[in-house]
């Protein structure tokens, strides 16, 4: 599990070990690793075994592989490490995107390509790779986040549904959680009071939810009744009746009403 110290990451982290599942969990910082592996194997007793990596450097994500490589089968990867950027496009370093690229697309198409040919050979395995609501469109967020959440939902619903891995018995899951209480948004400097309390979804919600619909074979996960009736109009609606509707958390506040005053 990647991003295994803090949000999603550590909600799983905690349900998979209340469940009696041994884990590797994956994160950057080594110190945070300890203290969550400490905790876990005091309330729960599994084996929790850590691996401090950079999986924006190709060099990290070879130290993830080589250490599945040499610990036999995984039944589960889960793919949740992720940053998000907030500022519009044209005012983000370059620099600055193609970190996001690497973590957010490019550890995710290395570590399931290391995992899945021994999954497909033994007929077992599951992978979940978290992206987010925005995958469905930049409502919300006009920046390049959604455009990198939108390939980890085209990937791997392309690779979860090829026939290759769907007769092996190795399924493939997209979980598309919206608004969530994590760090993420701290990190990125979108201000939290601008975001309805309505939407909000707790980390442990969103990883019951999706624990529940990889059990039943679902090949998406999206938490809430509200996000779910959301989801179906991104995808179903004309696009031009849809873009009129959102907004850009990315914009600074009483930024169109500054424009609208020049």
């Amino acid at each position: 599990m990647t991003g295994a110290t803090s949000g999603i990451g550590r909600a799983f982290a905690q349900r998979l070990a209340d469940e009696g599942h041994d884990l590797i969990l994956v994160a950057r910082t080594h110190a945070d690793l300890e203290n969550l592996a400490g905790s876990l194997h005091r309330e729960s007793g599994p084996r929790v075994e850590t691996l401090a990596a950079d999986l924006s450097t190709p060099e990290g994500c070879r130290t993830v592989t080589d250490r599945l490589a040499s610990k036999g089968a995984v039944d589960l990867l889960v793919n949740n490490e992720g940053i998000m950027l907030s500022k519009p496009f044209p005012r983000t370093s370059i620099a600055a995107e193609e970190l996001m690229l690497d973590i957010n697309v490019r550890a995710v198409l290395r570590l399931t390509h290391a995992v899945l040919p021994a999954m497909i050979e033994r007929g077992s395995g599951r992978v979940v790779n978290v992206a987010s609501f925005s995958a469905f469109g930049p409502r919300g967020l006009a920046t390049t986040y959604p455009a990198s959440k939108s390939w980890v939902l085209a990937f791997t619903d392309a690779v979860g549904r090829s026939a290759y891995v769907r007769r092996s018995g190795v399924r493939m899951m997209t979980l598309l959680p919206g608004f969530t209480r994590t760090e993420i948004f701290e990190r990125s400097g979108i201000e939290p009071a601008r975001v309805p309390n309505r939407v909000w979804l707790r980390p442990q919600r969103v990883v019951a939810t999706a624990l529940r619909d990889l059990g039943r074979g679902r090949p998406g996960s999206v938490p809430s009744l509200r996000y779910k009736v959301a989801a179906w109009r991104l995808r179903h609606l004309p696009r031009p009746l849809l873009l009129p509707l959102s907004w850009d958390f990315s914009a600074p506040s009483g930024f169109w009403k500054q424009r609208a005053r020049r």
